[in-house]
């Protein structure tokens, strides 16, 4: 006689498992694609301006062990290179949802309610973000117009293009999680942020 096999405690916990697994996981969609491209992007760039940050700081730090002195440019390109890791720490930041940000009344609404403040947040961020990114242009602009000069006779123009490039990343970024929010069910942008919380 077939027996019929009782669920034990431990399949439903596989299975609960297994519905909270595919929970957490997001949908792969382009506007997911597409931030994983930018993500990678920001990664390399962060590691190369890093980089050249410890390169520097090391070579400056010898020679004047060494020799009493120091390359007169090394200096200033470094207080360049600390603005352009600040900019790009604060993209990293919005890219892992731990930038400041007000959600107090997300925690007390439904899921609608949710979704609403995800795309409102999104889009308002995305707004902020392109301003500052469109007047940083006419800046430079302004620079390169009135011939601005950074540190030995190197013109400053180039080392502030990383004001729109990180503000437009970062519009990009809360534009897309705008339509992440309009056409994605459940979006979340971090759901590895959504882990810890839960």
């Amino acid at each position: 006689m077939a027996s019929s096999k009782q669920p034990t405690n431990n399949d439903n916990s596989n299975q609960h498992l297994s519905t909270d697994i595919r929970e957490y996981s997001m949908p792969k969609t382009k506007i997911q694609r597409t931030l994983r491209w930018l993500h990678h992007f920001e990664d390399l760039l962060l590691a190369a301006v890093l980089s050249t940050m410890l390169i520097l700081a090391i070579t400056d730090i010898a020679m004047r062990l060494i020799t009493g002195g120091s390359l007169i440019w090394i200096p200033p390109v470094l207080q360049v290179l600390v603005l352009w890791l600040g900019l790009l720490g604060a993209l990293l930041a919005s890219r892992s949802q731990e930038h400041i940000a007000i959600d107090v009344i997300s925690r007390f609404v439904g899921p609608f309610g949710k979704k609403v403040c995800g795309i409102s947040g999104s889009l308002f961020a995305a707004i902020v973000c392109s301003f500052v990114a469109y007047y940083s242009i006419e800046f430079i602009q302004q620079s390169i117009e009135y011939d601005d000069i950074a540190f030995a006779q190197v013109p400053a123009w180039p080392l502030q293009l990383i004001i729109p490039f990180t503000f437009s990343l970062m519009a990009v970024r809360f534009f897309l999680h705008t339509l992440g929010f309009l056409r994605v069910k459940n979006y979340q942008p971090n759901p590895a942020l959504k882990g810890e919380n839960g």
